[in-house]
This record gives C-alpha cells, sequence and structure tokens, in this order.
C-alpha cells in the first residue's frame, strides 16, 4: 500500500512490483491507510511523512499494529530529510526512510528488501547512510566485512555495475572483482591504512571496469562495517595507455623497426582500448585498385585470405569502399548493409557483425590503405571510438609513408652506388689530367712568385729613391748656399790676410766685417733651415717607443695645446672654433696626437689662407662613435683641387713650392693616425669652400 500525498510515480511502481507478484494499492489519508490495514492483505506500507501524523509520527506506529496477527513494515518518504525527521522515523517504528524523488528501481529495493526482513537506510547507524550514498556524486557501498556483501549503495554503483541494487545486495562483492583484489583491500582497511587500491570488476555486458577505490571502516559495536567510494578510471586509463602507446609506436617508427611489426603493435594498443574489437590494416598497391592485409592478427586467417589482391570500390565491403570514397565508412550491422550484400555468405561463419573503416590517407588525394575495427556484435561506435580509429589510421599513415619512403630511399641509394663507381672512375682520369696540369701551374706559380718578389723589391728601392731624391732636393738648397756664402766669406778673409800685410784702412776692414756679419747669418739660416729638415725626416718614421700613453681628456688636451700655438701665429690671425664634447676621455698617446692636429692646424693657415677674403675660420670638433673618437679640423679657406686631393698625403707633396714648405706635413700627420693612433684620416673639399680632415681614432688604442 502506498499512502502518500507526492507524485511518487504509482504506475511505474505497480509495473515494478508486478513483476514480483506484488499488487499496490494507493490512498491518500491516515484514516483510509489504516482501514485497509486492519482489513488485511497489505504486506508494507509506503508512507509519507505528510501523512504520518504529528511531530511523533504516530500513524507509523499505528500502521505497524493494525494488523492483527503480525507486524506491517512501514517506510517512511520524506520530502525534505532531516536528521531529526529521521531520528524521530526511527523512534516511532519505521523500518525504512529514504528522500523523495527517488528512481523507481530504487523504491523497488527498499520494497523487496524490507519484505525479506532487511532494512534499508542505515537505522542502526548514526546517520542515514542511504540518504548521503545518494546523494554522492560517486559510486559507494556500505560493506559487511563478515559476509563481503553490501549492505547499502547507491544508484551509481548501480550504473557503474550494470546490475541492480537487488543483484549486487544479494552476493559478495568480491564475486564481481578480479580474484584476491577485494580481501587485499579489506586487509587493508582493517589494519587501518589510508590509501587508494586499484580494483578491476566486470560489468554485466562482460567488459571490465578499472576503479580506484577508498575504503573506511565505520565503527560500529558489534559489526565490521566499512564505506568504500569507487571512481571509475578506465577512460584514464585506456587513454594514459594509448598516450603511452602512441610514444612507443613513433619511437619505433623512429628506429625503424619494420612496418609488419609497427603495425602488429598498433593493432594490439587499438584492440586494448576497445572490449570485443577485432582491428585490421588493409594496404592499399600502388596500382590504386588492389589491396592485400598488412595486419590483422585477431581476425581469422582464412578470412584475411578472401582479402588479399581484392579490388576496391564503391561496394567492396567496408575497407573497399572507404579507400575508394576517401571517407570513413561504418557499417552496424553487416547482415542488413547492402555494401556487405555480396560477401555474406563468404563471411557468414567468421561471425562478424560490425564493421567501421577508415582510410589511410597520406595527403587529401592520396589514399595508403585502411584501418578496421570489427565487431562480432551490432553496434555504433560512440564518439571515443570514433576518435581512437581516427588516431589509429593517423599513426598508420606514418607508419606507411615512412616504410615507402625507406623502401624509396633505398632504391635511390643503390641507383647512387652506380653512379658513384661511374663518376668515381670519371674522377680519377680527371685526377691524374689535374695532377699533371698542377705540376704546370706548380712552375707557373714559382716563376709568378719569383717576378713578385722582384716587383716588390723594384717597388721599394722605387720608393726609396723617390725618398732619397726629395731628401737630397729639400737639402740640396740650404747646403749649397753654405758652401757658396763660406767659400765666398773664404776668399774675402784671403784678401784681407794679404792686405794686413800690406797696411789695411779702417775702410777696408769695416767693409770686411760687414760682408763676414752677412755671410755668417747666411750660413746660419741656411743650416737652420737644413737642421729643421733633418728633424721633419725623423718625423717620417713615428715611433711609439718614445710616446708616452696615458689616459687624458680630448678637450682640455686640445685647449692645452691651441693656447700657445694661436698666440705664436702672426696677425692678422684667424677665428678659432673648438667645439669638442666636454668628457671624452681618451687612453692612447696624447704627445702623437697633438702632433698631427698642430699639422692640421698649420697646413690650414698656411694654404686655405694664402690668399686674402672673407673671414678666415679654423673649426676643430670632436665626438664619441660607439667605442671610436670622430675628430676633424675644418676650414673655410680655398679649398683643395679634386687633382690634388687623391695626393696630399704623399711625401714631399706640396702647391707652395720654394716657399719654406716641405711637403711633409700632412705625411706625417698620416704616418701618426694610421701608426701610434691605429686610426685612419680622411679629406674632403669643395674648390672655394674650404676642407675638412677627419680623424676616426678608438677611444682605447690598441697594445
Amino acid at each position: 500500500m502506498v499512502a502518500s500525498s507526492s507524485s511518487l510515480d504509482v504506475a511505474a511502481l505497480e509495473l515494478a512490483l508486478a513483476r514480483h507478484q506484488y499488487r499496490v494499492e494507493s490512498v491518500n489519508s491516515g484514516e483510509h491507510a489504516l482501514q485497509l490495514a486492519r482489513d488485511g492483505g497489505i504486506v508494507l506500507v509506503l508512507l509519507d511523512t505528510i501523512l504520518a501524523g504529528s511531530a511523533d509520527l504516530e500513524l507509523t506506529g499505528q500502521l505497524t499494529q493494525a494488523a492483527p496477527d503480525r507486524r506491517i513494515p512501514v517506510l517512511l518518504m520524506s520530502h525534505r530529510p532531516t536528521q531529526d525527521e529521521q531520528q524521530r522515523a526511527a523512534r516511532a517504528g519505521a523500518d525504512g526512510y529514504f528522500s523523495l524523488p527517488l528512481a523507481t528501481t530504487s523504491v523497488v529495493d527498499h520494497v523487496l528488501f524490507a519484505l525479506k526482513g532487511q532494512r534499508i537506510g542505515g537505522f542502526d547507524l548514526e546517520v542515514n547512510y542511504h540518504m548521503m550514498a545518494a546523494a554522492s556524486p560517486d559510486a559507494v557501498m556500505l560493506l559487511d566485512l563478515d559476509s563481503g556483501r553490501p549492505i547499502d549503495l547507491n544508484h551509481r554503483a548501480e550504473q557503474m555495475l550494470g546490475r541492480s541494487a537487488l543483484e549486487l545486495l544479494s552476493s559478495p562483492l568480491s564475486s564481481l572483482c578480479e580474484r584476491g583484489q577485494m580481501e587485499a583491500m579489506m586487509q587493508s582497511v582493517l589494519a587501518g591504512e589510508l590509501r587508494v587500491h586499484r580494483l578491476t570488476f566486470r560489468h554485466s555486458s562482460g567488459r571490465l571496469i578499472d576503479c580506484n577505490a577508498r575504503g573506511v571502516r565505520i565503527a560500529k559495536p558489534g559489526r565490521r562495517l566499512f564505506h568504500v567510494r569507487f571512481v571509475d578510471v578506465t577512460g584514464t586509463q585506456r587513454a594514459e595507455d594509448l598516450r603511452v602507446g602512441q610514444e612507443r609506436l613513433l619511437e619505433m617508427m623512429a628506429r625503424g623497426v619494420p612496418l609488419e611489426d609497427t603495425l602488429h603493435k598498433l593493432v594490439q594498443l587499438v584492440e586494448s582500448q576497445s572490449d570485443g574489437v577485432l582491428c585490421s590494416v588493409m594496404l592499399l598497391d600502388e596500382d590504386g585498385v588492389h589491396m592485400h592485409c598488412g595486419c590483422c592478427p585477431s581476425l581469422p586467417a582464412s578470412y584475411a585470405e578472401l582479402l588479399e589482391g581484392m579490388a576496391i570500390g564503391p561496394g567492396v565491403g567496408s575497407c573497399g569502399t572507404a579507400m575508394h570514397r576517401r571517407e570513413a565508412v561504418v557499417v552496424s550491422d553487416i547482415e542488413h548493409d547492402p555494401l556487405w550484400a555480396p560477401y555474406l555468405d563468404l563471411i557468414k561463419d567468421y561471425g562478424l557483425r560490425a564493421c567501421w573503416s577508415m582510410p589511410i590517407m597520406q595527403d587529401e588525394h592520396k589514399v595508403l590503405g585502411s584501418f578496421a575495427m570489427y565487431y562480432r556484435t551490432v553496434r555504433h561506435p560512440d564518439a571515443d571510438e570514433q576518435r581512437l580509429i581516427g588516431v589509429a589510421s593517423h599513426l598508420a599513415s606514418i607508419a606507411i609513408e615512412r616504410a615507402r619512403r625507406e623502401a624509396e630511399l633505398q632504391r635511390h641509394r643503390s641507383h647512387l652506388e652506380e653512379l658513384v663507381e661511374a663518376r668515381t672512375a670519371e674522377l680519377s682520369r680527371a685526377k691524374e689530367h689535374a695532377e699533371q696540369t698542377n705540376e704546370e701551374l706548380q712552375a707557373a706559380l714559382e716563376n709568378l712568385s719569383m717576378t713578385q718578389e722582384e716587383l716588390v723589391r723594384r717597388d721599394k728601392l722605387a720608393a726609396l729613391g723617390s725618398l732619397v731624391a726629395g731628401v737630397a732636393h729639400e737639402l740640396n738648397t740650404p747646403i749649397g748656399n753654405s758652401l757658396v756664402t763660406a767659400s765666398t766669406l773664404a776668399d774675402h778673409t784671403a784678401q784681407l790676410s794679404a792686405q794686413v800685410k800690406e797696411g789695411i784702412r779702417r775702410s777696408e776692414l769695416d767693409n770686411y766685417l760687414a760682408r763676414a756679419g752677412e755671410a755668417g747669418d747666411i750660413i746660419q739660416r741656411n743650416l737652420q733651415r737644413a737642421a729643421n729638415l733633418v728633424a721633419s725626416f725623423r718625423q717620417i718614421a713615428v715611433e711609439t717607443t718614445d710616446a708616452q700613453r696615458r689616459r687624458f681628456f680630448l678637450d682640455q688636451l686640445l685647449q692645452d695645446m691651441l693656447a700657445p700655438l694661436w698666440a705664436s701665429l702672426p696677425q692678422p690671425r684667424p677665428n678659432l672654433v673648438l667645439d669638442v664634447v666636454p668628457g671624452l676621455q681618451l687612453d692612447s698617446y696624447p704627445g702623437p696626437l697633438s702632433q698631427a692636429v698642430g699639422h692640421l692646424v698649420d697646413n690650414c693657415i698656411v694654404h686655405a689662407f694664402s690668399t686674402p677674403g672673407g673671414e678666415p675660420c679654423v673649426t676643430i670638433s670632436a665626438s664619441a662613435v660607439g667605442s671610436e673618437i670622430l675628430l676633424s679640423v675644418a676650414d673655410n679657406g680655398a679649398g683643395i683641387a679634386p687633382d690634388h686631393l687623391r695626393r696630399v698625403f704623399d711625401p714631399f707633396y706640396t702647391t707652395r713650392l720654394g716657399s719654406g714648405q716641405s711637403g711633409l706635413g700632412l705625411y706625417i700627420t698620416h704616418n701618426i693616425v694610421t701608426g701610434v693612433l691605429a686610426g685612419n684620416i680622411t679629406v674632403t673639399s669643395t674648390p672655394g669652400q674650404g676642407a675638412t680632415f677627419t680623424i676616426r681614432i678608438p677611444a682605447t688604442a690598441p697594445l
């Protein structure tokens, strides 16, 4: 009997209990329920707590005692279960207590257990275990360690194992588990260990389920109970196995394992991912028409022979059609699919009922073969199985393409060996010819080296001759003048000696003294000029050993150097502009640098402003460019003619020959900059607009 004012599905409950030979009577008031119980025929009452009376739920006890000859079990149903209400239900004598809404199958389980004298809901525990289990997101059970059987469970446990609560509560749980696993977990729980156990159950369909289980003992005097939570990790474990399997397959491909072994490993991997699957790999010949079996270890050998050499086409089973269409072909029922109609008589003895085939593609146009998954039951692939066959066909394509490329490379290697042999013979002949030619070239090279050495020697002699000629030319004038003056003075002295013997007049002596003084001045000037020329010649070969290296600031060096230089210039002096970035510090040779700048300034004074016009100006500027110093000396004078510009740094080259200039200033400057200072110097000029000499030197001179 059902006494309820709720929306309990009485019709479904009637249908379910009818299978167990029970009839359901529905009432909606307590008085009606008591009347039916007193009349007899009522074996159990499902009572809504709304109709159970006041806070003491007194109707519960009245119904249990309504029949004169026996006690009637009463199960209470509550829309708003609470711990307090559960305790009041137990005190009122209820045989069970559960929350609504509840699936009809669970209600039936409650009824059947109550009719068998068992109690669902754990009234002998301190908590309502059944209500707690129903709210759990995982599969949970309450196990009796002595019997090994569950005494309560939730609906998720039924779903996970594919069995009803009645089936699970009627037999030891170890009967559904791999041998020894459940016993080991019970021993662990009794020892007080709190850890996760790996259990393998068998589903009602026959497939294996991997679970992580954690058990906790429940303290209850006189009973050994423990609560177990199960988490189905079959999918997670298979996903991990698939990932590891893919890595191993790729490693096999990288190591060049034969294609047959690689495909065999691939088929084993896929078959471990789906229960009851039989896999095959068909390979398409190079002609793109005929196929043969690449690997099908789980299929009968005689079936594989039927497929050998078969031509693909639009109605050639699953594999032949998939390769022809270049798309997946899913046949869920082989016996009733037109693609398999021509072959039913051939395969009827093999028990194959479903076949899903995926083409193995090299690219969007090139077909390499097909990967098929057979089943002995009629079935359609789920999302995981569709992904699995896609992964399998992709891995197969990598393996097949690599094997074919290896075969092609081997053919190329064989052909290459033939080419190498022919080429080696040709190179041997060329080598002999080259050796002969090399001997001739060696002789020519030796002759060329001798010629080059001779030319270098001649160039050195020519340069030395030019230098000696320049030195001789420059020294010839002052020395010649000194010789002529000294000779003239000697003649006058001889005449004076003769006159002294005869008697000399004072006028003659004064005349001699005047001439002697004039001759002395001439000789002194010419010898001084010769000494200056010799000093200039010595500067041509700049010696770094005499220069002192130190750290200095460029702006301070130029100011100290130019001040006395400027004061010594004759009037009118040109304007001097010093535009140097402050703080430029160098680790170099200040002496040679000052000498080079001084020569450049002298060159401006002597050559740039030789003709009057405008306001003469010399600008000295300096800045840092990376690790180098850029220093320039510019004037606004006459400029340098283009035909003179390329020779300004040659020794003894001057445009003012005979005016006291030796033509060595810029040559010495060039030697200082490129030698001691390890830099370079350039000049740019436009006639009539002045000239600019630019020096680029490192801030830190090399050692």
